[in-house]
């Protein structure tokens, strides 16, 4: 019994190992913009340990790249159902919806980012950009209700302008 001891601790230590190697390829092939060859390896990584939150991440950040939004918003609830801790699967979750235009369940991710870590300046930043294109719709509506109210008018122009800034960001592929 003693013999097996060190040979699985041995064993133990290789599959996470090869695991990282699996991730660490991944994100040089992602990086070298190789999704598909990327997403195979993060396959094999989850192959050997389906629950690893990093290579369920990692997916994630592929299939939101490779267009494949909702797979990517259900690795990312699944995530954020798991490991409720994981900041940047609320994130990224929030970055989906608001591209989709769904803005309150953008601030409701973003809030429970924020809640979770609150030093985590991406979430704290795309919370600041759903809140203006709140704002610019909210004004959007009281312009039409109200077309002489010029201030409602100035205040959209500038919500616009900040919109048309760069879009929420997600973070990079590893939390």
């Amino acid at each position: 019994m003693r013999r097996l001891a060190p040979l699985l601790l041995a064993a133990l230590l290789a599959a996470g190992a090869a695991r990282a190697d699996d991730l660490a390829e991944a994100r040089k092939l992602l990086a070298a913009g190789e999704r598909e060859a990327a997403m195979k390896r993060v396959d094999q990584a989850l192959a050997k340990k389906p629950a690893d939150q990093d290579a369920r991440f990692l997916k994630g950040v592929i299939l939101a790249e490779d267009g494949r939004i909702p797979e990517a918003m259900e690795v990312y609830q699944r995530l954020a159902q798991d490991y409720p801790e994981l900041s940047e699967a609320h994130n990224n979750l929030a970055v989906l919806y608001a591209a989709r235009g769904d803005l309150e369940r953008a601030r409701q991710s973003l809030e429970l980012a924020i809640r979770t870590n609150p030093e985590y300046a991406t979430a704290q930043e795309n919370l600041g950009d759903v809140y203006v294109q709140l704002a610019a719709r909210a004004y959007e509506r009281a312009g039409k209700l109200d077309p002489s109210n010029r201030s409602a008018t100035r205040k959209l122009g500038m919500a616009r302008e900040v919109v048309q800034r760069p879009k929420p960001r997600a973070p990079a592929a590893n939390p």
